[in-house]
């Protein structure tokens, strides 16, 4: 259902089963893993958390840990100041 890599990979799979008995396969809940930042990058004019992905894991679909570390539920809140310090933490755990 999920690409490899995503951040809802490993999250348990549930299911349900309505009045018409239609089963019905869903993600549980993604609790936000404790994550730590081992460096910090300072935002420029125009980036985005894709291109920090991209230039630390070459791999822009990862942007998520980048949130992750940064306790960010709003991915362009953090680029959106020039030269605010953003957390970025190892590609794994």
């Amino acid at each position: 259902m999920f690409f490899k890599g995503s951040r809802y990979a490993k999250v348990l799979e549930h299911q349900f089963t309505d009045a018409s008995g239609r089963s019905i396969v869903y993600k549980r809940v993604r609790f936000t893993p404790r994550t730590e930042a081992r460096r910090g990058h300072r935002v420029n004019q125009g980036e985005r958390l894709d291109h920090l992905a991209h230039r630390y894991y070459r791999d822009a679909e990862r942007f998520w840990r980048i949130c992750d570390a940064n306790d960010a539920l709003w991915p362009d809140d953090l680029t959106a100041v020039p030269g605010a310090l953003v957390g970025i933490p190892a590609a794994e755990d």
